[in-house]
């Protein structure tokens, strides 16, 4: 694709960077084929094509405005298409580069900016969410109807085991998952402990940063990153194998860090280092003797490979395989590469997309006639648990019970 972007926009990294992105693709439209928001809205600048087009222009110089803004907003960022696409555009990172130019371009109205500060001020901070949760799990019974089932009911957490191994690993804390699920962690440090692995945490750890990036706060997501780092370089000093993510988007936004701060003197080679250590737990359990983890009642499972595992991460069918090793039969998913429409805060700020989305989801989830839903994300699993009749679980959780 030719540019031709101002010489404001080449003056800077992230103007250099989307330049090269931009001249990557070839606009062959492949991308619209596996779009969300395209199959369900059918307008080209609703697609990964359009978009492109769309920030091409901001980058040189034409002006943009609340419409350019809303076809931004309704991109979920599931990087379906950059695994469509045959000439490795990395439109996620151009889509971020572009939010954060219209961001500072196109004021929005009160209520948009509200929600956004409040979401961003309120959901990476445990200690800020947490009561907040607990209060409207309290509330939840006197909740009708679809408000009552989109606030999770309160789920308890198993023991998690002594650090007795001499092998090690670095759990990540993460923000929301330790008030919604907070099991989930633990039985991946059960689970690893079977396997002769300790699953240590780490004081000080918190959000992985993800949320601030796509909202356009790219310099508060590197803070978070800052944050964890310092959290767990001592552990790093001491030799843990590996950071362990049980949230597939989180670890997308982890291994991302080496990016993030390359340009941080103090942070850059710290970064690098933690990207090259996070692992997704899946990635840690693939290569194991899975013998210890047979389920003795295995039930039929519909898994539903989260955007960030298959697109972001790449490790779609490792989960998949993992769990049929394990004994559990597997129900056939149709479109098992589209969006269920969680997508961080996507749910709480394109709603109706986000529902549409997770009904189309469901009905390929339960054509199978499975016992159970699992899936590798908090934000999709509390989203589909939202809609669903059938349990939706981890899938570490089922391999701790079996």
């Amino acid at each position: 694709m030719q540019t031709n972007l101002t010489p404001a926009a080449l003056s800077t990294d992230p103007g250099r960077e989307a330049e090269a992105i931009l001249r990557s693709c070839v606009h062959c439209g492949f991308c619209n084929a596996t779009c969300p928001t395209y199959q369900l809205l059918g307008d080209e600048l609703d697609g990964p094509r359009g978009r492109i087009y769309l920030i091409k222009q901001m980058l040189e110089g034409r002006a943009v405005t609340r419409k350019t803004q809303g076809h931004l907003d309704r991109c979920l960022t599931c990087r379906a298409c950059e695994t469509t696409c045959p000439s490795g555009v990395r439109y996620a990172r151009l889509a971020d580069i572009g939010r954060e130019l219209i961001e500072a371009e196109v004021t929005r109205p009160w209520a948009e900016r509200a929600l956004r500060s409040a979401l961003r001020a309120v959901i990476p901070h445990r200690r800020r969410f947490t009561p907040l949760l607990r209060l409207g799990q309290w509330l939840r019974p006197l909740l009708p109807g679809a408000p009552g089932r989109a606030v999770p009911p309160r789920r308890r957490a198993a023991p998690w085991p002594a650090a007795r191994h001499a092998r090690h690993m670095l759990a990540l804390d993460g923000c929301v998952q330790p008030a919604i699920a907070p099991n989930i962690d633990a039985a991946a440090a059960r689970v690893l402990d079977r396997l002769g692995i300790s699953l240590i945490r780490a004081r000080g750890g918190g959000c992985c940063g993800a949320l601030s990036q796509h909202l356009a706060a790219p310099a508060e997501a590197r803070d978070f990153a800052r944050r964890n780092i310092d959290a767990w370089w001592p552990h790093i000093e001491q030799g843990v194998e590996a950071i362990v993510v049980t949230a597939s988007g989180c670890g997308t936004q982890v291994k991302d860090y080496g990016r993030l701060l390359a340009t941080d003197a103090g942070y850059a080679s710290k970064a690098h280092r933690v990207a090259e250590l996070a692992r997704d737990l899946s990635e840690v359990l693939a290569d194991s003797d899975l013998a210890p983890l047979r389920a003795a009642a295995p039930a039929r499972v519909a898994f539903h490979s989260p955007c960030s595992l298959q697109h972001g991460l790449r490790l779609g069918g490792v989960v998949e395989d993992i769990l049929t090793r394990a004994g559990f039969t597997l129900t056939p998913v149709a479109d098992a590469h589209l969006c269920c429409g969680s997508a961080g805060t996507y749910s709480l700020l394109q709603g109706r997309l986000a529902r549409e989305l997770r009904r189309l989801k469901l009905a390929a989830l339960s054509a199978g006639a499975p016992a159970v839903i699992a899936t590798a994300n908090i934000g999709c699993l509390t989203h589909l648990a939202a809609g669903s009749e059938l349990p939706v679980q981890h899938w570490i959780e089922l391999l701790d019970a079996g």
